[in-house]
């Protein structure tokens, strides 16, 4: 573990299920700030703490490999592997200047924080359309798994492009000692890997991952669109996208990532 500043740092090796179950620096130590790299063991479908297990298959899950883990925080389902999303939590202690009472409110900073650092790793070009969440609202079109799928619909504090769709996930557990955030930033979005796990059959399978492509994008995608303008003989212009990366590449972009979010956290006052 590394203490810098105000900051408690450290990387947090372990299944999904024990790092939403426990954070033992918050026991040691619940009057400092801290933040973790979360690298889970395994692949998991992490589920809300209000959702119900039945809407996940679990002879699925299995066969793929996949843990079945329930958060104590809110919101819907995700899939974490060790590289994606990026998953980095953050402890703040009650009375903390970064400490907000009013719980609609208190991700404001977070997303800030999200947001300026995804900027720095984008560049400006794509960095200047990243917008935080400030109300409540659901992807545009208003998915019908906004409430069963986290990266369908955006919450206060969370991160999404100019055009709507999300990049960044937030979620918070409170106690008296403090809050605990859990951050998940997409590195590329694929919405079959949970749908694949979920209870439906192949038409409602296929018309999920469909309606899903288009609501939430990763850091990789964005680098990935990021085009090179050719004009041609008639005017018109045309892009060549990059093709996707191994999952070494998937991991520097996660690592680029992480170093940004850690330093606008460092810095703050």
């Amino acid at each position: 573990m590394i203490v810098a500043d105000r900051w408690r740092l450290e990387e947090r090796t372990a299944t999904a299920e024990d790092l939403h179950a426990s954070w033992p620096a918050l026991v040691d130590a619940p009057e400092c700030r801290a933040v973790a790299l979360c690298r889970p063991v395994r692949p998991a479908v992490v589920l809300g703490s209000t959702q119900f297990g039945t809407d996940i298959s679990p002879e699925v899950a299995r066969a793929v490999g996949v843990d079945i883990v329930r958060r104590r925080s809110g919101g819907g389902a995700v899939v974490v592997t060790r590289h994606d999303p990026v998953w980095i939590d953050v402890w703040i202690p009650t009375g903390d200047q970064l400490w907000c009472d009013d719980v609609t409110r208190s991700f404001d900073w977070l997303g800030s924080i999200w947001r300026s650092a995804l900027a720095d790793v984008l560049g400006p070009e794509v960095g200047d359309g990243l917008r935080v969440a400030r109300t409540v609202v659901d992807h545009p079109g208003r998915s019908t798994w906004a409430s069963a799928i986290c990266f369908a619909g955006v919450g206060l504090g969370e991160v999404t492009v100019n055009d709507g769709r999300k990049l960044v996930g937030l979620a918070q557990r409170r106690s008296r000692h403090g809050a605990w955030f859990h951050g998940a930033c997409v590195v590329r979005w694929n919405p079959t890997a949970l749908i694949d796990v979920l209870v439906a059959d192949p038409v409602e399978r296929a018309s999920a991952i469909e309606e899903l492509s288009s609501v939430a994008v990763g850091v990789g995608d964005l680098l990935d669109a990021s085009t090179v303008l050719d004009e041609t003989s008639d005017g018109a212009i045309s892009t060549q996208h990059m093709g996707r990366p191994d999952e070494d590449d998937e991991a520097s972009i996660g690592a680029a990532v992480e170093a940004a979010v850690i330093h606008r956290l460092l810095t703050l006052d």
